[in-house]
């Protein structure tokens, strides 16, 4: 398999770990040039100096190591140099001659970043400090140091920083020694390159100490860290970061009995994160923006201990076991989601954590599982491209609900038990998808090899529908329910029937609430299943299919039941049924089965209802989505109009100072659509208008300033002023958004060439660029675009970084020209580049199928109008 430039193929990983072990690592960083005055031309660099000591294990004295850099200034391999000019080619170092034991030494002179990948540099615009982190994943170690770039070549690893004066430099390990700006950490445990970490600048740091006596009697003492730009540190609340940390060590070690195995347990939240956070053990990172500037619903809490606690299961699920190959990526991710989800639940304060799961985690999942790309949960990774792609709603959110499933199905102690056995069989090892199946077989009993080929080895999402049948005394006779592909017109091929345990819910009304009344757990398998339990009950107001959320399927409603929700959706009582109504109705919406009009409607009646914040919000994003690309053209303006005017009627009827009342007045931002609207929020902004009880601080002065912006009522001067009030490294995204938001074609034509033609903005700068680009209320305007789309995609992808690359791709596809020639220019682009690489053809082929769905859906909200 030809694997050109920087990719990696899966079969040259394999050959790779057939012919050599890794003893360790030695890595010298030297990052004074952060600072350093220079004149030299872009990448600014920094010298990386690497020592790897590995064994010949195999047949072949041949072999690769893996760097990019720009320049090399040495190699040496068992004290043989060779000549950098012959054996790098700007991505690998070839290897020749191999001894049964060798060393090699790479003197290298690496890049800094600016895409968020490798060792990414920030400079802070408030105060000019400097900071510096790596992000790796799938693999850009390389970009720092040379090495093995792959997951199955553990080793330990030291480093050893030479960093400018007055910073603190932080790595997996703790601090061994320290010779002025010097810091040398002690060994590793063998871990993957991926999950190295180094954070060096003048951050602001707070510590802390979690304790626990273990079960043999002795101490367990693991020191914490949590540490933010000094710039944010006025707004940092440690503090809760390590209640949360405290109460998810605590959670882990009740439940895995295998103590947290790296010493300390730092995390850092950094600048210009492409992720979430990242699972380095014992120097966690995390997006800056989980430090929040301004007020923040409980939902934004709810999130960030979700993260915290998912980057925590990795220590175990993920750094201590780590997958052999990317194809097993759900070994980690999965299982970290899921039990990130459970310890929200069963270890915090947040124990609604399960709601926000069924409303928002799993419609991320079924989106994924009806595109063209979607895969089975344990997927086929051919290459290091095709494992970027892969952290997505099926790896992370249909795993997880999977294994939600599995716990069900095995049993819940029987799953912890192998969970447990997995760690200790396992540790500091690499595993694939048999060696999981081979625990939990000998813990539950079950054939786990038949559950796999069900749950993880196929694609796509079932569609379980009641079907119910009364008597002339209104008692049920029969209820079944019925399994089905559930793939929407267009959509991916129907997925096998698959079994599933669900509970079947009644609902009728008692008074002002719909409530559950009787319920059955049954074990679907097939087409079609009677539910013998529910035989003889009254006639239901409403039947809910998974109820409780116990498995992972698309939900559909009876007729009776679908006109229940209709008039009386906000009177479910219970939050996490009222949350799976949701998203059910949602997925009808996006299947064409409900015309988006009426989805809107219901959100206009009952949304002002939903007391869970996290369901609100995410309500909230489904109904953009549904205006915006679902809803017929000719009723795009009606249908804006009830928006506002619905949105500032809750704003207006929400608690004063209530996280319901922000939640809404971010809302209005989004959806505002009138002259009057823009008046309110420029009265808002300005202090000549009031709504009792909302403080309209920095963070929501710039989510006003955008609508303004984009209908052209905030100039560059009106910008440029709310900048001036907020001129940190926040305040520059927001203002570029907001300049890219402006309704001019010299705006667009300048924002597209900072994004497509130039690679001066880093990553973070990119996505707000695109971000304000691209406006609803702006089609006519954006519309030369898509020609120009189409003919840049394959040059910015060769040329630009894949996360970069990702970011256009995505970013810029024209899905607001929603018609059948944007289609066809899509088809059209496929058809004639078979042979673009496999990750850039995905991205096209994903957008490609949302603008279809969106058309599907346009066509019926037009039927019912």
């Amino acid at each position: 398999m030809d694997v050109p430039g920087e990719n990696l193929s899966r079969d040259e990983a394999r050959a790779r770990a057939e012919l050599l072990s890794v003893d360790g690592y030695e890595v010298f960083l030297d990052l004074r040039s952060a600072t350093a005055e220079s004149e030299e031309a872009l990448p600014r660099t920094f010298r990386s100096v690497t020592t790897i000591r590995f064994r010949r294990t195999g047949a072949g004295d041949g072999t690769f190591a893996d760097l990019v850099a720009p320049s090399v200034n040495a190699v040496t391999l068992n004290g043989r140099p060779l000549d950098p000019a012959e054996v790098f080619d700007g991505s690998r170092i070839a290897l020749s001659g191999l001894r049964e034991e060798n060393v090699l030494v790479v003197d290298a002179q690496c890049a800094y970043s600016r895409t968020g990948e490798g060792m990414h540099r920030f400079v802070d615009p408030e105060d000019g400090e400097v900071y510096l982190y790596t992000q790796y994943e799938p693999a850009d170690a390389r970009r720092v140091f040379a090495d093995f770039e792959q997951p199955d070549l553990k080793a330990p690893f030291r480093f050893e920083v030479a960093a400018p004066e007055g910073w603190t430099v932080w790595s997996n390990a703790a601090v061994a020694s320290r010779e002025g700006a010097t810091w040398r950490f002690a060994e590793t445990t063998p871990i993957s390159t991926y999950i190295t970490a180094v954070v060096a600048g003048p951050y602001h740091y707070e510590s802390d100490l979690y304790t626990r006596v273990l079960g043999d009697g002795r101490l367990l003492e693991i020191p914490l860290g949590a540490l933010c730009r000094k710039g944010l540190a006025k707004h940092f609340d440690a503090d809760d970061v390590f209640l949360v940390t405290k109460q998810g060590l605590d959670f882990f070690h009740d439940h895995f009995d295998y103590p947290y195995p790296f010493g300390k347990y730092d995390q850092a939240f950094v600048p210009e994160y492409n992720l979430g956070a990242m699972e380095n053990p014992g120097c966690v990172t995390f997006r800056e923006e989980f430090v929040f500037r301004g007020k923040v619903t409980q939902a934004s809490f709810e999130r960030r201990a979700n993260v915290i606690l998912h980057e925590m299961a990795h220590m175990w699920f993920g750094d201590l076991v780590t997958m052999r190959w990317w194809d097993d990526l759900w070994l980690k991710e999965s299982f970290a989601d899921f039990m990130g989800a459970l310890s929200l639940v069963e270890a915090t304060r947040f124990q609604n954590g399960w709601v926000t799961f069924a409303n928002n985690r799993k419609a991320w999942a079924y989106r994924a599982d009806q595109l063209p790309s979607t895969h089975p949960v344990t997927a086929d990774i051919h290459d290091l491209e095709d494992a970027k792609l892969n952290f997505d709603g099926i790896t992370y959110a249909k795993g997880a609900s999977v294994l939600k499933q599995l716990v069900a199905y095995a049993g819940r102690e029987a799953f912890m038990e192998g969970a447990r056995r997995y760690f200790k069989r396992h540790a500091y090892g690499n595993t694939s998808l048999d060696d999981l199946l081979a625990v939990l077989e000998e813990t539950s009993g079950r054939d786990m090899k038949a559950w796999s080929r069900s749950w993880l080895e196929t694609s796509g999402v079932n569609t379980l529908t009641p079907q119910l049948i009364c008597d002339a005394g209104d008692r049920i006779t029969e209820l079944a329910v019925v399994q089905d592909g559930g793939a929407a017109p267009g959509a991916a091929a129907p997925a096998s029937p698959r079994p599933h345990r669900v509970a079947v819910g009644l609902y009728r009304h008692e008074g002002a609430e719909l409530v559950r009344y009787a319920r059955a757990e049954v074990d679907v398998s097939g087409p079609r299943t009677v539910v013998a339990e529910l035989a003889g009950r009254e006639r239901p107001a409403m039947v809910l299919v998974n109820d409780d959320d116990l498995t992972y399927c698309k939900v559909r409603f009876d007729e009776g039941s679908l006109d229940t929700l209709r008039g009386h959706l906000g009177s479910v009582a219970d939050p996490l049924a009222r949350a799976v109504c949701w998203s059910a109705l949602w997925n009808l919406t996006r299947d064409a089965l409900m015309p988006a009009r009426d989805f809107i409607g219901l959100v206009l009646d009952f949304a002002g209802r939903e007391s869970d914040i996290g369901v609100l919000q995410t309500v909230h994003a489904w109904t953009r989505t549904a205006l915006v690309h679902y809803a017929a053209p000719e009723w795009r303006a009606e249908g804006g109009r009830r928006l506002s005017e619905g949105a500032l009627r809750e704003l207006r009827l929400a608690e004063p100072g209530s996280q319901h009342q922000l939640t809404w007045a971010r809302f209005l931002a989004s959806a505002a659509a009138t002259d009057a609207d823009l008046q309110l929020l420029q009265g808002l902004l300005d202090g000549t208008a009031k709504i009792d009880g909302l403080e309209v601080d920095q963070e929501l002065r710039w989510a006003f300033l955008e609508p303004l912006a984009s209908h052209g009522v905030a100039d560059e001067s009106a910008i440029g002023a709310e900048l001036a009030r907020d001129d940190t490294a926040s305040g520059r995204r927001h203002q570029v958004r907001c300049l890219a938001a402006r309704p001019s074609g010299a705006v667009k034509d300048q924002a597209w060439a900072q994004v497509v033609e130039s690679e001066a903005l880093s990553n973070a700068l990119v996505e707000a660029v695109i971000s304000g680009f691209a406006q609803a209320s702006q089609r006519e305007l954006l519309a030369p675009y898509a020609e120009r789309y189409f003919a840049a995609i394959e040059r910015v992808w060769a040329e630009r970084s894949i996360q970069i690359g990702m970011e256009v791709v995505r970013g810029l596809f024209p899905a607001l020209q929603d018609d059948e020639a944007t289609l066809r220019a899509t088809d059209a682009w496929l058809g004639s580049h078979p042979d673009a690489p496999g990750a850039l053809r995905r991205l096209v082929l994903e957008s490609r199928d949302d603008l279809a769905r969106a058309l599907r859906a346009q066509s019926c909200d037009a039927a019912a109008g």
